[in-house]
């Protein structure tokens, strides 16, 4: 038998074995092999229903419950800071994905909405380089988190990741004059309650040049006037140091203390209430007292006065009293001697004895020789102006 008769024998059973189909229904193994047909408008194929979305907050969670106190023994300042940060990023991408924060995915926080969270940060909320900075390392902290728990969305972790930080200007730190801290340190009334509590705090956050965190954390235990009076601080990065106090601060803890009574809480200073003093509570203490200031010194009104001035001006008075770096580092607890090279810049007791150690290169000398008055009067133009007509 030929090839051309075989292959008419097929077509005659491929007719036969589907009645229906008129002409022998060609082209139908050539279907079955693209699959199956789509269905109706609106069904989705099983392949795109396999595609499955991971939920963000079972994560979220493990990050602060697990990750952050326990496998990186994060500080309570660096928890608070960085669940502030994700509070302001779920607001944001709530309202830009109209979604509840806890309908979130992992795959709907990708680098486009990081990038426009960040930019509504300092057009929207108004905040520097460095707050962006700062929320953008906690969502990078996140994100290094969520590398080895999905490692499906490594592309969109990757992408998040590599958004670089913008640049920060870096300008003179802000302190106070002698005659303006002094001011503010006198401004609080010795005579009642609030007077009493708030003079030993502005006195303490000055001379020992704390931190917000430092100042409200400290507890009765850590103040000791037996044999020197003096103050465990518990700094930054779990760095502790012991500071020495003056006469003029030992004074106004020890009134504090007579006037601060039986409370239940621990810790050193508490508001009206009797609980534990916050960052806004102190916050809002130092602006009470700088409005009052300004009456006498105005030299104020053109001042940014935030609690981190008075470290500033702690630094400075170290250093100018000491011109040991190292010794304003130590009493403030710096990790690095970089960080209090800021000082530097700011002390012209520095830059001074350099100006007298160096002899200026000598002028040519010269004196100045007035231009005849014929002259001077001729390049004024003052004939070739016309004279406007009288009416």
């Amino acid at each position: 038998m030929t090839l051309t008769g075989n292959r008419k024998n097929t077509r005659s059973r491929q007719s036969r074995t589907h009645p229906r189909c008129p002409g022998g229904c060609r082209g139908t193994s050539q279907k079955s092999r693209r699959g199956p047909a789509p269905g109706p408008a609106g069904e989705k194929s099983p392949l795109a229903q396999t595609k499955t979305s991971t939920p963000l907050a079972p994560h979220l969670t493990a990050f602060f419950e697990q990750r952050l106190p326990i496998e990186r023994g994060a500080s309570e300042n660096t928890r608070d800071s960085y669940a502030y940060a994700f509070q302001l990023l779920l607001t944001f991408a709530s309202k830009h994905l109209q979604a509840a924060p806890s309908q979130l995915t992992v795959e709907q926080i990708d680098a486009p909405l990081v990038l426009d969270f960040l930019n509504d940060l300092e057009t929207t909320r108004g905040n520097g380089a460095s707050s962006r900075n700062i929320r953008l390392a906690a969502i990078k902290s996140f994100m290094h988190f969520l590398e080895y728990r999905i490692p499906s969305a490594i592309e969109q972790i990757r992408r998040i990741l590599a958004i670089p930080a913008k640049k920060t200007e870096s300008k003179l730190v802000r302190h106070l004059t002698a005659e303006e801290i002094q001011g503010l340190l006198n401004s609080p009334d010795p005579t009642g309650w609030k007077g009493i509590r708030d003079r030993a705090m502005l006195h303490l956050c000055y001379a020992g040049g704390l931190r917000v965190s430092e100042l409200i954390g400290l507890r009765l235990d850590d103040l000791q006037f037996q044999p020197q009076p003096s103050v465990l601080v518990h700094g930054k990065g779990r760095r502790e140091r012991c500071l020495p106090l003056w006469k003029t601060t030992t004074s106004a803890l020890r009134a504090w203390l007579a006037a601060r009574g039986t409370v239940p809480v621990p810790e050193l200073f508490v508001n009206a209430r009797g609980g534990s003093l916050t960052r806004s509570g102190f916050e809002y203490i130092l602006r009470k007292h700088i409005r009052t200031v300004k009456q006498h010194y105005p030299s104020l009104a053109t001042k940014r006065v935030h609690p981190h001035v008075l470290r500033h001006t702690c630094a400075l008075a170290i250093l100018q009293a000491t011109k040991d770096l190292r010794k304003v580092s130590l009493w403030l607890g710096h990790a690095k001697m970089q960080t209090t090279e800021m000082y530097l810049r700011v002390d012209p007791s520095v830059k001074l004895e350099a100006l007298e150690s160096v002899v200026p290169p000598k002028l040519r000398s010269g004196r100045f020789k007035a231009t005849d008055k014929l002259i001077a009067t001729l390049k004024a133009a003052t004939f070739t102006q016309s004279k406007k007509p009288s009416k």
